[in-house]
């Protein structure tokens, strides 16, 4: 996922890459001005309910994936031509930790603003001391733990081979008492899977291990990698939070009978509908000046298309879509 400066719809031409997006709405962090800092979709794990789908290149080799002065410049354009976002999260289309330089990013935004920095990682190279260096200085992280067991684990977040549950595990625990700010830990669950009372209490055992502010406990809400992977009914996820060691929320979206669309995806096809009001745009170009995943703005287009609200017309190679005047 990423963003860019200059034409926010990309209308006309196809837009300048670039690593800034947002600000855009998050249940966890509210308005969050995202920076995406290695590219789609290069992580460590592959999981079956990742809503930006399979992952292209799965690696544990940390590269200077994007140079730290271009995010820089970029982000310090965004801040000062934009509202004040509540985070600046470290997230996007991959796994954050991946990029060499991370540390040194986290150290020039907050010499550029006083606004948090909160970083989105899977947690899976904690067990690194370069890693836990880099994130010292931000003010929140926010890593997942998935499972309680290596045989779930590998079911769950299909690792890099080069990686064990006990790894990433012992990498949490050090990482967790470490570490001078904010710890949420994310624990997404899947129906059939790692929903039992069996599972959630190894989980919680090794919640139990660590010094965490707060577990947020999640499922499917998104259309994931893998159809096998199903989200947990809200009553359950409400009753299963009470078998964590400390403070536990249910950050869920929840399930919505009938394919209707979530809060989240309601507001999203809006800030759409917003923009194609002023201008028709491409889906990327869409995607790139709203902060939306380009399958997610296709979603939301094929949705509009077939409600009558919006039109496709094609100028040479490219498809742009416009609202559908009345005649």
């Amino acid at each position: 996922m990423s963003g860019a400066t200059g034409d926010p719809a990309g209308a006309g031409h196809a837009a300048a890459p670039g690593h800034v997006y947002g600000p855009v709405p998050s249940r966890r962090l509210g308005q969050s001005l995202g920076v995406d800092l290695v590219p789609f979709k290069v992580c460590s794990y592959d999981c079956v309910y990742c809503q930006l789908g399979r992952t292209t290149r799965k690696t544990l080799t940390r590269e200077l994936f994007v140079p730290v002065d271009a995010v820089l410049a970029e982000l310090g354009e965004r801040l000062e031509g934009g509202p004040r976002p509540d985070f600046i999260g470290l997230a996007g289309s991959g796994e954050p930790t991946l990029h060499a330089h991370l540390g040194e990013l986290i150290d020039g935004i907050k010499g550029m603003t006083d606004v948090p920095v909160a970083v989105l990682t899977n947690g899976s190279l904690l067990w690194l001391p370069e890693v836990r260096a880099a994130l010292a200085h931000a003010d929140l992280v926010m890593p997942s733990l998935d499972a309680g067991t290596s045989s779930r684990f590998v079911r769950v977040n299909r690792p890099h081979a080069d990686l064990s549950f006990e790894q990433m595990v012992e990498g949490l625990v050090t990482f967790s008492h470490g570490f001078a700010g904010q710890i949420w830990l994310e624990v997404l669950l899947l129906a059939g899977i790692t929903d039992s009372v069996e599972e959630v209490e190894r989980i919680a055992a090794l919640v139990a291990r660590m010094r965490v502010d707060r577990v947020q406990l999640n499922t499917v809400s998104r259309p994931p990698a893998e159809s096998s992977a199903l989200a947990v009914p809200a009553d359950d996820l409400e009753r299963l939070s009470r078998l964590m060691p400390c403070r536990c929320e249910v950050i869920a979206e929840g399930s919505r009978p009938g394919g209707a669309a979530s809060p989240a995806g309601e507001a999203a096809r809006a800030r759409i509908v917003a923009l194609l009001r002023r201008r028709p745009c491409t889906s990327d170009g869409i995607a790139v000046g709203l902060g939306l995943h380009p399958n997610e703005v296709l979603k939301h287009l094929d949705a509009l298309e077939a409600a009558g609200a919006v039109q496709a017309v094609r100028r040479g190679e490219a498809v742009f879509y416009a609202i559908r005047r009345s005649s």
